[in-house]
């Protein structure tokens, strides 16, 4: 229990979950005209290798955020605790090794994206969490090549899946974002330099308004190439936008981030699910 909980199951699950509709509803769609609800062996590899790589980033994310979520959520704390230092780091190093076994079962390309991910992820919770907007970025465009390797593998040039790359891509920017203002004290505690810690909550909420506008600008226009998805556009992405923007404006406490936070969660899952309609 102590190692899903520091894995964070829940999102491993949303990660299979949303890699299985890609494959499902695009892929597979293409080549047989018809929904393939059966996941490949090949699929299978390739979407367990991604979920060992999100499993060790999250583990390598704590063990070096363990003081800053003493400050920030102590409840949360599983390294120190129930699991100790040397026994997280054993366990991430084999979930990364077996991600990349698995990868060179497919390909040296899909190896390679796993090695590449493995240190993205090292570096940004060793040095560029801790930094303005750059670790943002990083987590964001590697939450949205979950989707790209898809693409990737099968060699699928297909729109939709740029289209839920970049989805996925602006929430988990918001989010993480959000997630900053939401632990300003413990990261302020511990010199980290994020967006809130230096220009201030007010003026990062100004830019995650500019964020959500470009979010739904893209969005509008990229939909307009597929007809009769208006009304998908309108309630699948416009209205939760509206909604997350007015949460937004009147959030003041730290409570208000942490539902922002979980509201771009479910977003990302509605965007997922939201793949079959399309």
């Amino acid at each position: 229990m102590a190692l899903l909980k520091l894995v964070r199951w829940p999102n491993l699950i949303l990660v299979f979950l949303t890699q299985f509709i890609v494959f499902a509803f695009i892929v597979k769609n293409r080549e047989t005209g018809a929904f393939y609800l059966i996941p490949s062996p090949a699929f299978l590899i390739l979407s367990f290798g991604t979920l060992f790589i999100a499993a060790a980033g999250y583990i390598i994310n704590d063990y070096y955020d363990i003081k800053i979520d003493l400050v920030n959520k102590p409840e949360r704390i599983v390294i120190g605790k129930l699991i100790s230092r040397r026994q997280a780091l054993l366990i991430h190093s084999l979930f990364n090794f077996s991600a990349i076994g698995l990868g060179f079962l497919l390909s040296w390309r899909v190896a390679l994206y796993f090695v590449a991910c493995a240190f993205l992820l090292w570096l940004y919770s060793n040095y560029l969490k801790r930094t303005p907007l750059i670790g943002n970025i990083i987590v964001s465009l590697l939450t949205a090549a979950t989707i790209w390797i898809i693409s990737l593998y099968y060699r699928e040039n297909d729109r939709l899946i740029y289209i839920y790359s970049l989805f996925a891509f602006f929430i988990s920017l918001l989010r993480e974002v959000i997630k900053d203002i939401e632990d300003t004290k413990g990261d302020a505690t511990y010199g980290c330099k994020t967006l809130p810690i230096l220009f201030g909550v007010r003026k990062t909420k100004i830019f995650l308004f500019g964020i959500l506008v470009l979010f739904a600008i893209l969005f509008i226009r990229h939909f307009q190439s597929f007809q009769s998805l208006n009304t998908i556009v309108n309630y699948l992405l416009l209205t939760p936008l509206f909604y997350l923007a007015f949460k937004l404006f009147w959030a003041d406490k730290q409570k208000d981030y942490s539902q922002l936070s979980l509201f771009c969660k479910w977003f990302m899952v509605a965007g997922a699910l939201s793949l079959g309609l399309v």
